[in-house]
């Protein structure tokens, strides 16, 4: 299956509010394309691509505008356009493919991490220490596919027509070593120095915290260009990466990020954190 990007989950919305719009149920607009409704629901939830020939087919079958019709068909076509992620699918589990590809698409991330430093904002020396202390034995080849696959990640943050990117870290993670002494030091002087690019801004929360919200785990938050595209939320399990599109766990997810900005540090003060924590090393 392909990922499931932010075009392909807009075209899927498009779809299903056309068809409701239409009064088609499932099965009577599978039949209008000789397929079946499982299919069509897959189409409609962004879990396979839809050819765009198809698209066409069962938009004009709606009565929907020939403009409209041109956009999806469009769209359609995007969304079966590879991404510069396809070349490590072989690493990667389907679920992370997917955060991939619409972290990818984002015009904002919003992360929080307890544990470690947010892996956009990673040093590779660090990212290599992380691989190498994760919970599956990886030789230095596949450890070094890794490293350059988060590298590939980070570049859009200081490219062309950036994200907006809100990193959160925990004091914790700062604290914990990674690697030997100067892997944490140079981790640190990579933060500073990114978090003055205009786009990027990085809070600490103390450990004078205590107990907050977000302790439990990390927290990713997508917004997208398009206003139709509702944010997306992920969260780490033990399982591995979780996207969560379901309007309550959205605003239960913003509503935890809201309250990780008010419990960190200002900009300034954890800058100034993150120069005291570097001069004591």
């Amino acid at each position: 299956m392909a990922p499931k990007t932010a075009r392909a989950r807009r075209l899927g919305i498009a779809l299903r509010t056309h068809r409701e719009a239409a009064g088609f149920t499932l099965e009577t607009a599978a039949d209008e394309i000789n397929s079946t409704r499982s299919t069509l629901s897959r189409y409609e939830n962004a879990q396979t691509l839809i050819n765009p020939a198809t698209v066409r087919a069962l938009l004009t079958s709606y009565g929907v505008g020939p403009d409209e019709i041109a956009a999806a068909v469009q769209l359609a076509k995007d969304a079966r356009k590879p991404g510069w992620w396809v070349s490590y699918s072989y690493l990667l589990d389907r679920r992370t493919i997917d955060f991939i590809a619409l972290e990818a698409e984002a015009t904002g991330i919003a992360n929080f991490e307890p544990s470690v430093v947010p892996g956009l904002l990673q040093t590779a020396d660090y990212i290599r220490g992380v691989m190498r202390g994760g919970p599956h034995t990886l030789s230095d080849e596949q450890v070094e596919q890794r490293v350059q696959l988060r590298l590939d990640r980070q570049q859009r943050i200081s490219g062309q027509d950036p994200p907006i990117l809100d990193a959160i870290i925990d004091e914790g993670a700062l604290l914990r070593p990674v690697g030997d002494r100067s892997v944490m030091a140079g981790q640190l002087q990579h933060l500073l120095k990114m978090a003055e690019l205009p786009n990027i801004t990085v809070q600490v929360i103390p450990l004078a915290a205590g107990y907050h919200r977000g302790t439990r785990g990390s927290l990713h938050i997508l917004e997208f260009a398009d206003p139709e595209d509702p944010i997306i939320a992920s969260v780490e399990t033990v399982a591995g990466q979780m996207v969560l599109d379901r309007p309550g766990d959205l605003r239960t997810c913003t509503k935890i990020m809201e309250h990780l900005r008010t419990v960190a540090l200002s900009p300034a003060a954890s800058r100034d954190q993150l120069l005291n924590l570097l001069n004591e090393r």
